[in-house]
């Protein structure tokens, strides 16, 4: 973990903005009700005041969402270089500046892939690049702990109780939620996350990685990115999800809502000490 003295000196404006707005709809029996929805606005990535991409997001953490996202596409990899964040939503946008050489950027932005990602996200370069230097600890659970893991992720997920139409992800430890956030896409969420442990120099081998969403090969490669060996889903997997899962050795565990869920890899390192249920 990265202590104060060593925490890079970097100026953020953390400029959260409304998650959800206050309107009128008309029900089945047209009678007048008071809803809220969900907030989606536009933020483009500047990095040394180039422009890299425009992300629709939430904007709960605009500032850890646009270091996240510029790490997992590996453009910047040196947070200690990073000298400021500055997010502006009178133009919507997020402007990073970092010593880092940034030279890069162009070649890689030359190939782009649009993901699975809702409101379509979008990689640049091979997003399977670095793969094989990746090597996760294997991990030790318990049913139990999932159990208990997913009572307490019951107490999340505000704006999509409030207003739906948005993923959630945390990344927890034991049974314990560290950081979670809402997005109106999972790829979002992930990013945001990952520039958080990032920022704060957190070491993922010995937590696991929440999503509401699918687990896809985006989802699969960015929790590989962030050392995290475990990943829990309410939602399902793909093929492709799958395929990476086991070829980086992540416990992957799908459709996990109350006491069910589905162990598609890594079901040895799990003690089933609730077999009964």
């Amino acid at each position: 973990m990265t202590t104060a003295s060593q925490r890079p000196r970097l100026s953020r404006t953390h400029a959260e903005a409304p998650l959800t707005l206050a309107v009128t709809a008309v029900d089945e029996t047209g009678q007048v009700v008071e809803k809220s929805i969900a907030c989606e606005r536009p933020l483009t990535l500047y990095l040394n005041w180039q422009p890299i991409v425009t992300l629709m997001t939430l904007g709960a953490r605009p500032e850890t969402l646009a270091l996240g996202y510029l790490k997992n596409q590996g453009f910047i990899s040196n947070i200690a270089e990073v000298e400021s964040v500055i997010v502006d939503w009178e133009v919507n946008s997020a402007a990073i500046i970092t010593a880092e050489d940034t030279s890069h950027v162009a070649k890689k932005m030359e190939t782009k892939t649009v993901t699975t990602g809702c409101g379509q996200g979008t990689v640049f370069g091979s997003f399977t690049a670095g793969l094989d230097q990746i090597q996760l600890p294997t991990p030790q659970l318990s049913q139990s702990g999932i159990y208990a893991l997913l009572k307490n992720l019951n107490q999340y997920n505000e704006t999509y109780k409030n207003a739906g139409a948005v993923h959630g992800c945390g990344v927890c430890q034991q049974d314990k939620i560290l950081s979670f956030v809402e997005d109106v896409g999972r790829h979002n969420a992930v990013d945001t996350l990952a520039g958080e442990m990032w920022l704060d120099g957190l070491s993922g081998g010995d937590k696991v990685f929440y999503t509401t969403g699918r687990l896809t090969s985006e989802m699969v490669i960015k929790v590989a990115k962030m050392g995290i060996p475990v990943l829990l889903s309410r939602s399902g997997i793909t093929e492709m999800g799958l395929t990476l899962a086991k070829q980086l050795g992540i416990t992957t565990i799908a459709r996990a809502k109350g006491r069910h869920f589905l162990v598609y890899h890594g079901a040895d390192t799990i003690e089933f000490d609730k077999a009964e249920a």
